[in-house]
């Protein structure tokens, strides 16, 4: 069974004080480990809180913004296409309707 983080941290500190008592080790080298546990102990935290969130938000059918704006992209690219055969397209009518038609004179 996993500690709980109260009790992790308290059996941290209780383990520096012994080797800080017993000479183990010196004030600095203990504020330094205390440090670096914080630090690991911040990203741990931080990891766990980022993969709850995750499981929350795609539970309620929400997507990521990267992922949002990717599928944004990629619909505009598939519509450039149609607009310049569209354009095209109307623009050989015009002509061809512009066009007139000549009448065959008769004598």
């Amino acid at each position: 069974m996993a500690k709980s983080p109260a009790a992790e941290l308290f059996s941290t500190l209780k383990s520096y004080a012994q080797k800080l008592s017993d000479g183990e080790r010196t004030p600095s080298e203990i504020a330094s480990a205390l440090n670096d546990w914080a630090h690991e102990s911040a990203e741990s935290v931080r990891g766990k809180i980022h993969e709850e969130v995750e499981t929350a938000v795609l539970k309620m059918g929400f997507v990521k913004r990267e992922e949002f704006d990717a599928l944004a992209r990629e619909v505009a690219s598939l519509k450039k296409p149609k607009k310049s055969t569209a354009k095209k397209t109307a623009a050989k009518k015009i002509v061809r309707k512009s066009a007139p038609k000549k009448k065959a004179v008769k004598r």
